[in-house]
């Protein structure tokens, strides 16, 4: 008898708004690639189809494949759809009384126009605060107080909370409840005792403490974080439950980690508990597998530009470092827990095309058609024209092999609603008017990334531009160049690029304490501060299976001046633990830092500096995939040419004959010269006049201009 064979594959699965993307890879075997639908509302059903159309291409069975898999990885826009959509669970909140008006009144006016888009921004008073998750009527204030260092200044009243618990379960009919007490997060004991009573009440009914999920000062910001983590928590922990009772049912027996917004993962049990954490983490694996492809290709300055079918999103990489938000939200709600900046706007190949009521103008998104009913052209319902519309009108995708000949894109129907609702009523012709629209994307893409460059001091001439998602790789030809960076990179994997991320990413534990300490505090005050946490993180990794040598800790601090109220979190690049030569590069650090952001001279140590929290960052080193640089051959593409046929040209303003070529047997060394079209089973990449695509060793789509 033969013994089971061995788990060496790992499967990423990453849930987008309109598809399904997934990663299969092995060492010593190529990366293999799988994409279907999403199927909302039952994601899971996508997640087994996506991984069945790779298994398709492995010839294996997924009961085979899951046989010998050895982890699962996987992200979800579950919470950020269950915010935006507002389909969250009934939720209350427990507070200190005297304060229950912090979560509505937010940050004072700057609430009222927080999140909005700029055109909304231009008269502030026309603008009102969000909804918030939470109304008026299911806030309590409860009795009780800590002061500023954690010492009680009044008791719990533990019969009022018991009343305020049984108002929000039993007449307000609440399904989770947040609790967010003032200076919490010095003592806690207060905020867990709410949780005793309300386990020994309502045991069904789940909690969120802010002393857990948001242990930082600042009172309105950890109140909405402990919100939506209560809001979307149930949701979460049914769908990671509901996801892992399905892998099971398909032969899968091993762990299953979740992406979270920092570019971690996690357990799928912690995470069920941390819903905030999965925030924008489909777009954090995507900077994550964008900076693991740079350093492969020894490019540290990077533009990480995805565009699915419901958004475009961008990142920044700068000297091989990944940027971190500031001041995250989702929706219009701010909240506090690390996560890579990641801006977007609502453009993606699933967006609606329209124009406005009262100018006419034409606009692209933020509506999109998501993947039911989807674009007019998948034959599944649409009636309303979207940006794949377009992109099929002007040429660039063949109606026969979309997702690799899944199914038919239907033309003919595209073309005649985009007609009546678009083309009509502007007084143009069908192809004018695709032209347009396709500029008009364009242009808000090159808008959006000039917003997170050039006014934030960066130059995009000295970045290369990674272009993925289904989408990106139809328009980065003209906004690429229209930035004139350096050049494009379109992956290999470019259409499942964030799956490609999680295969990347590390396991990844966040631990913090806060404490006010003056500017440069001793070193050995720092060190003990630092040792608990650093007990905590070695403990779990350890639990997870990941010995010394896979275990790396990195330590950071925030600083702020005097007075200040925002932070700025700095690393400690020093050895640890810490010396007072140490402490002195982190004080320097951190004014380096500070300049940097703010501007040259905007530092002032005669103000005084403070440091308010200490973070510990835990990761479990993961193994990376062994991408294998492949043999380069002649630059002759002829082998993969399909023929020809007519797109649109943006040099020429209009139509014109292009070449077409199969990206499956185009060779590492060959260059293709624009216009041409170069299809893939699962996206489309399009080379402008004047620019050349060559691919890579790695068989990624290198886009160079004429004179670069």
């Amino acid at each position: 008898m033969t013994g089971a064979k061995p788990r060496r594959y790992i499967v990423a699965t990453d849930v987008g708004g309109t598809c399904t993307d997934t990663i299969v890879f092995a060492e010593g075997e190529p990366v293999h690639i799988g994409k279907s639908l999403s199927t909302p509302p039952n994601f899971g059903e996508g997640v087994i189809s996506s991984i069945r159309s790779c298994v398709a291409t492995m010839g294996i069975s997924l009961e085979q494949l899951f046989a010998e898999t050895q982890l699962f990885v996987h992200g979800s826009t579950v919470v950020d759809n269950t915010v935006l959509t507002r389909d969250g669970a009934v939720t209350g909140l427990i507070t200190t009384a005297g304060f229950e008006d912090t979560l509505l009144v937010t940050r004072g006016a700057y609430g009222r126009w927080a999140g909005l888009p700029e055109d909304e921004i231009k008269h502030p008073v026309m603008t009102e605060r969000a909804a918030p998750l939470v109304p008026a009527d299911r806030i309590c204030g409860v009795p009780e107080r800590m002061d500023y260092k954690g010492a009680v200044v009044r008791e719990l009243d533990e019969a009022a909370t018991e009343t305020a618990l049984r108002h929000l379960v039993e007449e307000k009919r609440v399904d989770a409840v947040a609790v967010c007490f003032l200076w919490s997060v010095f003592n806690s004991a207060h905020e867990r005792r709410v949780r005793e009573i309300l386990h020994r009440i309502h045991p069904e009914v789940f909690v969120t403490l802010s002393s857990e999920i948001a242990p930082v000062p600042g009172e309105y910001e950890r109140t909405s974080t402990t919100v939506i983590n209560a809001y979307a928590g149930r949701i979460t922990r049914s769908y990671l439950n509901g996801l892992q009772s399905l892998l099971q049912q398909n032969g899968y027996a091993g762990p299953v980690m979740i992406m979270q917004g920092y570019g971690g993962l996690l357990p799928a049990e912690e995470a069920a508990e941390r819903a905030v954490g999965l925030i924008e983490c489909g777009p954090a694996a995507g900077v994550i597998g964008a900076k693991f492809l740079g350093e492969l290709m020894g490019e540290a300055d990077i533009i990480a530009a995805d565009m699915g079918g419901t958004t475009f999103k961008v990142g920044v990489i700068q000297d091989g470092q990944i940027d971190y938000a500031r001041e995250p939200m989702v929706d219009r709600f701010h909240y506090v827990a690390p996560k890579i900046e990641v801006v977007s706007i609502g453009a993606g190949g699933g967006s609606i095309v329209s124009l406005d009521a009262k100018t006419k103008v034409p606009l692209v998104g933020p509506r999109s058609a998501g993947a039911r009913p989807g674009p007019i052209c998948y034959g599944q319902g649409g009636t309303e024209p979207t940006l794949t519309d377009v992109l099929l009108l002007i040429g660039y995708m063949d109606p026969g092999i979309f997702l690799g000949g899944a199914f038919t894109l239907d033309v003919e129907s595209a073309r005649r609603i985009f007609k009546n609702k678009i083309a009509d009523p502007l007084g143009m012709s069908v192809e004018e008017a695709a032209f347009g629209i396709y500029r008009i994307a364009c242009a808000q893409i090159a808008d959006l990334i000039h917003e997170i460059t050039v006014e934030r001091g960066l130059d995009p001439r000295d970045f290369v531009l990674h272009a993925f998602g289904g989408t990106c790789g139809l328009l980065c030809g003209v906004f690429g160049q229209e930035l004139s960076v350096r050049r494009i990179v379109i992956p290999h994997t470019a259409s499942v690029n964030c799956a490609f991320g999680l295969v990347a990413a590390d396991i990844v534990h966040e631990y913090s304490v806060t404490k006010t300490l003056a500017a440069p505090a001793p070193a050995a005050e720092l060190n003990a501060l630092y040792a608990p946490m650093i007990e905590r993180a070695k403990a779990s990794l350890a639990s997870e299976g990941f010995g010394a040598g896979r275990i790396q800790l990195a330590w950071s601090a925030d600083f702020r001046y005097s007075r200040q109220v925002h932070e700025v979190t700095t690393q400690v690049r020093a050895a640890t633990p810490l010396d007072e030569a140490g402490v002195k590069r982190l004080t320097d650090d951190f004014e380096q830092l500070y300049e940097r952001k703010y501007g040259r001279g905007s530092a002032y140590r005669e103000a005084g500096m403070e440091m308010t929290s200490f973070r510990l960052t835990a990761r479990g080193l993961m193994a990376r995939p062994s991408i294998e640089k492949a043999q380069l051959r002649g630059p002759s593409p002829d082998a993969a040419r399909m023929g020809r046929r007519e797109v649109f040209v943006d040099a020429a303003n209009g139509m014109a004959e292009a070449e077409i070529y199969d990206f499956t047997k185009l060779e590492p060394g060959n260059v293709v010269k624009g216009p041409a079209v170069i299809h893939t089973p699962i996206t489309t990449i399009v080379v402008q006049a004047k620019q050349t695509g060559r691919m890579d060793a790695y068989r990624n789509v290198v886009i160079e201009f004429a004179g670069s």
